[in-house]
């Protein structure tokens, strides 16, 4: 397409004036490019114009970005990616040099569960260093993969358009760099962009959709053929995502405990109604817990800087991240004093009633914890299998009291949760089929399906193993064990029974520590198409 026209132009360097005035990319002694920056009016913020039928490809913004925040070569603000259509030996390269595009509605911003994203009057998506715990929750929300993790300092950083320099009257770093001027800072008005403009002008190939953010990055792209299309260069490569191991026993463990939890008021409220069943008792409340006691503190080897994990429950108003922390540490605390008011001798009535408030917070802990994956920037996460898939993890609690109750000769009431508990395991099953299903009948045409289809061949090619022995195991200690606990206590062998329930317990947990690592390696990000150069994203 034809140049575009721009709001407010703020620079328009020629590629010579370009590599005269700003030549320390190449490491030539330079001056700084001072520009008139006029007063923004009321409705309108800054942002990056990037013109790639300019761009050669030469990633001196990504050089010059990191020069000018003193980064490690692996920690890029900027990043360029490659694209291309064609075939041998018409052929068209385009490049894509990304760096944040400082959206209208960041999902940086609003996932933040410690608030460390500020957007500024001018327009710019501000990190606050000082105030990041390093969850890494802002690098899965953005769907374009601008935050990046900082290993060294232990928090996240990214672009903020050199604000400093902004405030001096001089360009941002990558824009002084570029020998071709591809890369410009403008004003735009917030209303006509997003009434008018941003659906034509805010598109670039194999971007997210831009409904998603509202980026304001502008883009000046090449006319292509017709019927041509650009392809990712990079489409042949396929890495696993990163395996999040604290996550995956934590989210495991605090589900588990939940599930055990709600083994023991169910057990309660059987007995309270006058049914001849063993009544739970204090160390029955411990163990159902002691999971959740466990998990809970395991999550902060995710964080950079768990010194501050407390401070995850700040941004409650719109951050999943900071209500699951509340809800969870909530329902440990007072599920921690239930077994303390067994031992007391307590009523019924006031067992029942505090347990059913740490179950109703535990919960809501429970599906806040899924709706933080629940995120457009990851399509295999973002379905609601996902919060079926973390309730029903809870089976393995029923399984862990039966097998408790057992052990301890209650054969009618293990009988009876280790029957809830095939049921569940039953549902987990189901979801792996509707899972198998999916992927076997995904649409060419959908806009997600190149992230979803990586997806499938990371758990049919990658993961295949593993994804055959969750099916397996779950069978076998979900269903199949539980059947023979039930069939060897009603034949009164309750220890014979707790044996082999403690067997399926063991097996559930391990089948379930499988699917959540399957869970998080074949997550396949939106982000920038083509980034060979990818830096830290954690994939």
């Amino acid at each position: 397409m034809s140049e575009q026209t721009s709001d407010t132009p703020l620079s328009r360097n020629t590629p010579m004036e370009s590599f005269i005035n700003h030549k320390n990319a190449t490491g030539m002694q330079c001056g700084n490019y001072t520009i008139d920056l006029p007063e923004l009016k009321p409705g309108q913020q800054y942002r990056f114009h990037f013109d790639a039928t300019a761009c050669v490809g030469c990633h001196c913004c990504e050089v010059a970005c990191n020069e000018q925040n003193a980064n490690p070569d692996d920690i890029k603000w900027r990043r360029v990616g490659e694209l291309e259509a064609g075939s041998f030996p018409d052929t068209l390269q385009l490049f894509n040099s990304m760096s944040c595009n400082h959206c209208i509605d960041p999902e940086c911003l609003k996932g933040c569960p410690t608030e460390s994203y500020i957007k500024l009057d001018n327009g710019i998506v501000f990190h606050d260093d000082p105030t990041c715990i390093g969850c890494q929750y802002c690098t899965w929300n953005c769907p374009y993969e601008v935050p990046v993790f900082n290993p060294d300092r232990g928090i996240v950083t990214k672009c903020h358009m050199c604000v400093d320099k902004l405030e001096a009257g001089q360009t941002p770093a990558c824009v002084q760099a570029c020998p071709a001027g591809a890369i410009q800072i403008e004003a735009v008005d917030i209303d006509k962009w997003l009434a008018e403009d941003m659906a034509k002008e805010g598109v670039a190939p194999h971007l997210p959709d831009v409904e998603i953010t509202k980026p304001t990055t502008r883009y000046t792209l090449p006319e292509l053929p017709e019927g041509e299309r650009f392809r990712p260069a990079d489409e042949h490569i396929l890495k696993p995502a990163h395996p999040e191991w604290p996550l995956v026993f934590m989210t495991v463990l605090t589900q588990l405990s939940v599930g055990a939890f709600a083994a023991v008021f169910f057990g309660q409220v059987l007995r309270s109604i006058g049914l001849a069943l063993p009544a739970p008792d204090a160390l029955t409340a411990l163990l159902a817990v002691l999971p959740a006691m466990i998990g809970l503190p395991l999550s902060a080897l995710h964080l950079g800087r768990p010194g501050l994990a407390i401070t995850a429950m700040k941004n409650w108003r719109s951050s999943w991240l900071s209500r699951e922390a509340i809800a969870l540490g909530a329902f440990t605390a007072v599920a921690t004093f239930v077994p303390l008011l067994y031992y007391l001798g307590v009523s019924s009535a006031l067992l029942l009633f505090v347990e059913a408030i740490a179950l109703g917070v535990g919960l809501y802990g429970i599906y806040a914890q899924s709706m933080i994956y629940r995120i457009k920037a990851r399509p295999s996460w973002n379905r609601k299998s996902t919060t079926k898939r973390f309730f029903g993890t809870g089976y393995v609690g029923f399984l862990l009291i039966a097998t408790l109750l057992l052990l301890r000769e209650g054969a009618n009431g293990a009988t009876v949760l280790l029957s809830v508990a095939m049921l569940a395991g039953m549902a987990q099953i189901l979801l792996i089929f509707e899972e198998v299903s999916f992927y076997r009948h995904l649409d060419k045409e959908d806009p997600l399906f190149y992230q979803l289809d990586r997806t499938r061949i990371l758990l049919q090619e990658h993961f295949g193993n593993i994804k055959k022995w969750r099916l397996y195991s779950l069978v076998a200690f979900a269903l199949i064990l539980p059947f023979v606990a039930v069939v060897l206590s009603a034949a009164s062998l309750p220890h014979a029974a707790a044996a082999i329930a403690l067997v399926a317990t063991l097996g559930a947990f391990a089948s379930e520590i499988a699917g959540r690592y399957l869970f998080y390696r074949t997550v396949v990000p939106l982000g920038l198409a083509g980034n060979f150069f990818a830096g830290n994203q954690r994939h």
